[in-house]
């Protein structure tokens, strides 16, 4: 156990990662009960998951100003549209490129996934929640997130009329008492990463990666693509060493690689924003959540890609307004989507049908949507981290004494 302490909770992950690679691949699929202690793991970080983000809102948004809510909202919003029209173009670019699509010998059988029949009216109107309870319970993260935004300025609006002190205190310590449970099982995590990729390496095993490896490849070096101008454009813009921001992303990176899920990498994302990067809790309780739901860089590339794919697959030519229709429908597609493992292949089923593809080509793609979604969630994740800083920056909100500092204030060290 003293061995185990002095490692850090990263490199705990890592080594449960490459231990579970090794025990599935020799193992077999006699490993598959394992899976019980990885889905343990996800649920004790998702049973938090939605009270952690409605806390975290409503004490952000709670704690501005009521004239600055608008001029910060205006920002995020510029810079998730942005990101993900950016992601969504270096897919198709990497599509062209790359051809994954080409030279693929695979009998496709029907696919599982239905296409999405909600009419443009439908899916505006599911955004606003008709009972936040119900919205809790299906852990409806837009519903949660747009009650939470609305409880949060009711609070900036009423505390220049009212003394409702005593309530944002009490909001405060309910996050405090949330982010300690998440602490707490997180402990967890190098067990439950390694059940998750002992199963899935054992059940579905690396023979199905062969026949896209290109595909994989692809989505590799537009990972590796995106985040390398990501960190240049952060650092430039918030003036800090690049190789230590990229050192600061390390442990949010590895969470969100292993486990595939915005959702269970929010508490260290949020965590690492505020103790490694120096971000106000003011701007990283209100950008994380937010970006989980709403800013899907990896899975803006992950469309696009997918579609250029499936269309060399078929032979399809693409026109230029294919193309832009493509861009425009992957960053639509991004805004609300399941949060969690596999929801990469809900938000296809929205974009396929949309570009007359047939649906039944979802199965090509389904086999390696676990290893896709590694880093569907690296982007997701990082990139969320990254826009919160730079907006810290705007509003002078980054402790660069935390940023600069050697030694790890997080619960790693504890």
């Amino acid at each position: 156990m003293k061995f185990l302490k002095n490692i850090s909770m990263t490199n705990q992950i890592m080594i449960g990662m490459v231990l579970g690679i090794l025990a599935g691949l020799l193992i077999g699929p006699a490993i598959a009960p394992i899976k019980i202690f990885g889905d343990i793991f996800l649920r004790l970080i998702q049973m938090s998951v939605v009270v952690l983000v409605m806390g975290a809102v409503i004490e952000a948004v709670g704690s501005l100003d009521s004239r600055e809510i608008g001029k910060l909202g205006i920002k995020i919003t510029a810079w998730f549209m942005g990101s993900t029209l950016v992601a969504a173009a270096l897919g198709i670019v990497l599509g062209y490129l790359i051809k994954p699509g080409t030279g693929i010998n695979v009998q496709l059988e029907s696919s599982a996934i239905e296409s999405n029949t909600d009419s443009l009216y439908d899916i505006i109107l599911n955004f606003f929640p008709a009972n936040v309870m119900e919205s809790m319970s299906s852990a409806n993260m837009i519903q949660v997130i747009i009650f939470s935004l609305l409880f949060g300025f009711s609070i900036s609006v009423l505390s220049t009329k009212t003394d409702l002190s005593a309530l944002m205190g009490g909001i405060k310590q309910f996050n405090v008492v949330i982010l300690n449970i998440v602490k707490v099982v997180m402990k967890m995590a190098p067990l439950g990463i390694f059940s998750l990729i002992a199963w899935v390496t054992g059940t579905i095993g690396l023979a199905v990666i062969l026949p896209l490896a290109k595909f994989l490849l692809a989505m590799a070096i537009g990972t590796v693509i995106f985040m390398f101008l990501w960190i240049m454009l952060t650092a430039t813009y918030v003036k800090v060493n690049p190789l230590m921001l990229t050192k600061k992303l390390w442990r949010m990176t590895v969470v969100a690689f292993t486990t595939t899920s915005s959702a269970i990498t929010l508490p260290v994302k949020m965590e690492d924003s505020e103790k490694k990067l120096g971000i106000s809790p003011r701007i990283s309780r209100l950008v994380g959540p937010l970006g989980m739901a709403l800013n899907s860089n990896g899975l803006a590339l992950y469309l696009s890609l997918a579609a250029i794919t499936l269309a060399q697959f078929y032979s399809i030519e693409f026109t230029v307004l294919d193309t832009i229709q493509m861009v425009v429908l992957s960053t639509l597609a991004c805004l609300g989507t399941v949060v969690v493992p596999g929801g990469g292949l809900v938000a296809l089923a929205i974009v396929i049908p949309s570009l007359g593809l047939p649906l039944e080509s979802i199965a090509l793609l389904a086999g390696i949507d676990w290893f896709s979604g590694m880093f569907r969630t690296v982007l997701n994740v990082d990139a969320d981290a990254l826009i919160a800083m730079i907006l810290a920056h705007d509003e002078k909100e980054i402790d660069y004494a935390i940023f600069n500092s050697t030694t790890e204030v997080s619960s790693e060290s504890k």
